[in-house]
């Protein structure tokens, strides 16, 4: 028996009814859960590996990773990605040129990916993440110059600004804000050379197609069931091998 504030508490009874009880969740379906983002906490952890894995092999370096036999094999060249590197379409998204460029994307990482993971879970999360990725890759690899290779978080990153831009509604969040934000970004994106605009745009309408996976049209108040969430998702990583598969036959 465990005191209480009235009485005592039987421990098995307590645990009994703790099963009976749904957990709380938030409009896509997610547990709530109190617990630190662990998933935005290990993409973090996996980007500064991949910087440090890069910038420490010579004759790379720190201030200037490119040069390492490591980051060459890992980057977006598209040519090579032609000749069947698939795996630098997501690879390419944890490499970073520069100490600002790695800062820069894990201050936006941790600005909106802790929130972001508290509303679609864990799983979703890492998925709309990962599908950015890959969606940014295929953008770059179906659109962009042929002879210019690409690295940086940043696709990711703006997939997660366009599922908030679906669920904004649905999760609280302030839509001038959003706008804002989104606005700044796409103005640096075609404003400031040597930046993937193609990466960005790839990211960021995967993370559209993403949102309205997971949570339906903006407008829609019902939950999509998580069958249909799943099914979703694996529609667009589907489209995203599309793009992929015609750009390679198409070469």
């Amino acid at each position: 028996m465990r005191p209480a504030s009235v009485g005592f508490h039987c421990p098995d009874d307590v645990a009994a009814g703790a099963r009976t009880v749904r957990a709380s969740r938030t409009t896509v379906g997610a547990r709530i859960i109190q617990s630190p983002p662990y998933v935005t906490m290990a993409l973090a952890a996996l980007s500064i590996a991949g910087y440090l894995a890069t910038g420490l092999q010579k004759p790379g370096t720190l201030r200037d990773p490119t040069g390492s036999a490591r980051f060459v094999k890992w980057q977006l060249f598209p040519p090579k990605v032609h000749d069947g590197a698939y795996y630098q379409l997501l690879t390419s998204g944890f490499l970073h040129l520069s100490p600002l460029h790695i800062a820069a994307n894990m201050v936006s990482l941790a600005f909106v990916g802790p929130f972001l993971e508290t509303q679609l879970g864990r799983w979703r999360f890492l998925a709309v993440y990962l599908l950015a990725t890959l969606g940014g890759g295929a953008a770059v690899y179906a659109f962009g110059f042929r002879l210019t290779a690409t690295a940086g978080a940043s696709g990711a990153i703006f997939g997660l600004l366009g599922i908030a831009l679906v669920l904004v509604r649905k999760v609280g969040l302030d839509l001038q804000w959003l706008v804002g934000t989104l606005v700044l970004n796409f103005v640096i994106t075609f404003s400031v050379p040597g930046i993937s605009s193609w990466g960005h745009i790839g990211g960021f309408v995967t993370g559209v197609l993403a949102g309205v996976a997971v949570g339906g049209l903006p407008s829609s108040r019902d939950r999509v069931p998580t069958h249909l969430q799943v099914a979703g998702l694996g529609g667009v990583l589907a489209l995203v091998i599309v793009v992929v598969a015609v750009r390679t036959a198409t070469w």
